[in-house]
């Protein structure tokens, strides 16, 4: 099992947009740090999501059968009732 995502840097930057809205500030400033840990949180998500996709898609993929059903049609005897 992979080790659960570090949302911590994703949940201060939203608290820290809050606080400049409330506020009424025109910017908001993090640390380089602040910016690392941030953007490594969101390049894991990313990576997992895509992980995930991966593994619905191939799932799906294998599921779907690659049977090929001929279906012909003659037209019958409608009009002939002897």
């Amino acid at each position: 099992m992979q080790n659960p995502i570090n949302t911590t840097p994703i949940s201060q930057l939203i608290q820290l947009i809050k606080a400049a809205e409330l506020s009424q500030s025109k910017e908001v400033k993090i640390t380089i740090q602040q910016a690392r840990m941030l953007n490594l949180a969101l390049t894991e998500i990313l990576i997992k999501m895509n992980q995930d996709y991966e593994s619905m898609y191939n799932a799906l993929k294998a599921s779907v059968s690659s049977e090929v059903v001929t279906v012909q049609l003659d037209g019958g005897d409608f009009g002939n009732t002897e």
